[in-house]
């Protein structure tokens, strides 16, 4: 069994991309930072895909592609990550010639995202291998395109919506090769997904993922709203990561506003988003034991993270810290009984927490269902820019709160636990370890809770503005852009849940995986179906 491993920075850096692209003069113009730390340019159409292999070679991270339909053209973004910080590219595409040569040839991760610009915009991904619709179910017609601006928010509603079953799955031919199909709809109440399985005997030799069947449209009526009712769109993103969508959100339009929030209500935010992270492994832990039939884990893990909840209501007010953050600082303050509580309710956790995990990890019956079952390489969770816990155990160590701080997390050391196997087992592990350092960052955060205001005034900035928010929620690297009209209106918001990067994961580690364990598998990732279908 391999150790946990030692800190490992991402090597690619943002600024020698910027540099080799102007040794190969494909670089335009650099714009005005939209996040500190954050290269942003703008370069020609011509040269989008020259750009993606160019940062291949340098070895940064694919992190997010979007466009903004900005008559008569369409703007596109893609977002870069490295050692040193994030890059943004930006180009311009005419909406009557909507062509842009593919990313994806160079890095996978960026696959699903030009199938939804292609689906949701029209633009036209030269080069991109993958022509299938993504996200364009069958209430939208041919030449609908949901997120430019003539298209009517309600759509074009017909009496009755044809079923979506004529999806061109990849089959596998050869003998004995059988297909099982599983949901969209699924057993108990987690949301819609299809999963098609080529097997043989009980081996899978192949699955293919079709999501999108719960298309919210956030991104669509986000469009003029006041920066409050933005905060409580982005709170609803993804019902299990509200903090992190919700601090994103708020961050991106702050830096947009050139506002700081209040050191209080930064402490308090980071509070809130590691009691997130907190419950959500201790629910998943519980779940990947319930996968294998280990009750004894489900029932443990579940009223831990049922008290924790109680707990997170009685001094946030919600179960979730839903709309707990609001734009400028946060909702309500901590009373001293409040602080009282969280602090004594950590020394239990953390109590509680240590005496199982030893016992969950080497169960040799638990054990046996989870040690290299869903392998996830570190080459391939590096290839793929695997996000948050997934990742780490894989060896793909990035954090934000390490390698991108932003307060309150620049004043404090986060530890980052990472593993070889990238099996079931070591996503499990990873969990465990994370619940224990972010216990002790929320002790700490409420030992020296600095003193002051909980918000400060975001008025109208008077001019065009936009900002990029970068968060770690739960799941990982959580991404906000937002831009803002002269009254402080949103033309745009973009939301990027980690799940949109770490569904490939899923895919991937499927490879040569028994039938029956594809559920502890899926459990161990436990992508967002809201987070991806926006």
């Amino acid at each position: 069994m391999s150790k946990r491993q030692p800190a490992l920075i991402p090597s690619g850096k943002t600024a020698e991309f910027a540099t080799a692209l102007q040794a190969i003069r494909l670089s335009g113009t650099e714009l005005p930072a939209v996040h500190p730390g954050c290269i942003n340019l703008s370069i020609a159409r011509c040269d989008w895909g020259k750009a993606a292999k160019l940062a291949r070679d340098e070895k940064l991270r694919f992190s997010a592609c979007w466009g903004e339909h900005r008559p008569p053209h369409i703007q596109i973004f893609s977002l870069f990550a490295g050692g040193d910080g994030h890059l943004l590219l930006q180009t311009e595409i005419a909406e009557d010639d909507p062509q842009l040569p593919a990313q994806t040839p160079f890095f996978a991760a960026a696959a699903r995202p030009e199938r939804v610009l292609q689906d949701m915009l029209g633009v036209q991904v030269q080069g991109h291998p993958d022509p299938r619709r993504w996200l364009r179910h069958q209430a939208w017609a041919e030449g609908d395109f949901p997120l430019r601006v003539e298209f009517p928010c309600a759509g074009h509603p017909a009496e009755q919506t044809p079923p979506d079953c004529a999806y061109p799955f990849i089959a596998t031919a050869g003998v004995g090769v059988y297909e099982i199909p599983v949901g969209p709809v699924h057993a108990g109440i987690i949301e819609p997904g299809h999963f098609r399985f080529q097997a043989v005997g009980e081996t899978i030799l192949r699955l293919e993922e079709h999501l999108g069947y719960v298309h919210k449209g956030i991104e669509k009526i986000a469009v003029g709203r006041n920066l409050s009712a933005l905060i409580r769109l982005a709170a609803r993103v993804s019902g299990d990561s509200t903090v992190a969508h919700s601090w994103a959100a708020c961050q991106a339009a702050e830096l947009a506003l050139g506002i700081d929030p209040p050191p209080r209500a930064s402490a308090l935010r980071a509070i809130a988003c590691e009691r997130e992270r907190i419950a959500n492994h201790l629910g998943d832990i519980g779940a990947v034991g319930n996968d294998v039939g280990f009750a004894f884990a489900q029932v443990q893990m579940t009223r831990l993270r049922e008290l924790w909840q109680r707990n997170s209501e009685e001094c946030f007010g919600h179960r979730l810290m839903m709309d707990y953050l609001v734009p400028g600082g946060v909702a309500s303050d901590l009373t001293a009984a409040q602080i009282r509580l969280q602090l004594a309710a950590c020394a239990t956790l953390r109590t509680e927490v240590v005496e199982l995990m030893p016992l969950l990890l080497e169960y040799p019956s638990l054990q046996d269902r989870l040690r290299d079952t869903g392998l996830l390489s570190p080459v391939k969770a590096t290839l793929l820019g695997i996000l948050g816990y997934v990742g780490r155990a894989s060896n793909h160590q990035y954090d934000l709160r390490r390698d991108a701080p932003y307060p309150p997390y620049d004043d404090l050391k986060v530890e980052v636990p990472a593993y070889l196997d990238g099996d079931v087992a070591r996503r499990v592990r990873v969990r465990g370890d994370e619940i224990l350092v972010a216990l002790g960052l929320i002790e700490e955060l409420l030992g020296k809770l600095p003193s002051g205001d909980l918000s400060v005034l975001c008025s109208a900035p008077g001019r065009e503005v936009q900002g990029l928010g970068l968060v770690e929620g739960w799941r990982g690297e959580t991404v906000a852009y937002v831009r803002l009209d002269a009254a402080g209106k949103v033309l745009r918001y973009f939301p990027r849940d980690p799940s949109a990067i770490n569904w490939l994961a899923l895919e991937e580690m499927m490879d040569g995986v028994i039938v029956p364990d594809f559920p502890v598998c899926n459990k161990s990732v436990n992508g967002s179906y809201s987070g991806h279908d926006l």
